[in-house]
């Protein structure tokens, strides 16, 4: 792509399937990462007594993730090596869809306009490794259920995904550089 979006690769799935600690483990090999924009909201949210939270106006924690994911897409395009992204804008799509809300028409145009390379990695859901926190209530249903709607949502927009296998962190940040390079 001559725009540079090929650079820009994505980690998906449901919270509590390794997303993170493979996007950490990527950072700590040298790569350009995003971190996923809502752990940082709901810090900032839960630290002023906003009601940006996923429990309290998930539309509201929307529009957040949106402003934070443009900002995050457009520094990415800035770098010149890949970049790898723990969620992308569909992710908004795909959360909204999973809380029974409609979704926007900037949402949608963010979605479809603001692109990615066309492989996505998505983690499956693995009970053996998920583990509630502060910043994520969510339960392992909900997790599954996640899970599915992003498998629904990333093709929608034209992606093609890549399931992780579950294996250990340095397994999977294998995984994905050999994709990652084989498609340099």
């Amino acid at each position: 792509m001559p725009d540079g979006t090929d650079r820009l690769i994505v980690i998906t799935g449901g919270p509590g399937s390794g997303k993170t600690s493979l996007i950490e483990a990527l950072a700590a090999g040298g790569h350009a990462v995003r971190p996923e924009a809502g752990r940082a909201i709901i810090r900032d949210q839960q630290a002023i007594g906003g009601r940006g939270l996923p429990w309290i106006d998930p539309a509201l924690f929307a529009e957040l993730m949106l402003a934070a994911d443009l900002r995050g897409h457009a520094e990415a395009l800035m770098e010149r090596d890949n970049v790898f992204f723990d969620r992308g804008l569909p992710d908004i799509a795909g959360y909204l869809t999973l809380c029974g809300l409609p979704l926007p028409h900037h949402v949608e145009r963010a979605a479809q306009e603001l692109r990615y390379r066309r492989t996505v990695f998505i983690a499956p859901p693995w009970r053996d490794i998920f583990a509630q926190d502060a910043e994520r209530k969510q339960d392992f249903s909900e997790s599954e259920r996640t899970f599915a709607a992003m498998a629904e949502t990333y093709p929608r927009y034209g992606y093609e995904l890549v399931e992780l296998p579950r294996a250990s962190v340095a397994e999977r940040v294998a995984f994905v550089l050999g994709h990652a390079l084989a498609a340099n």
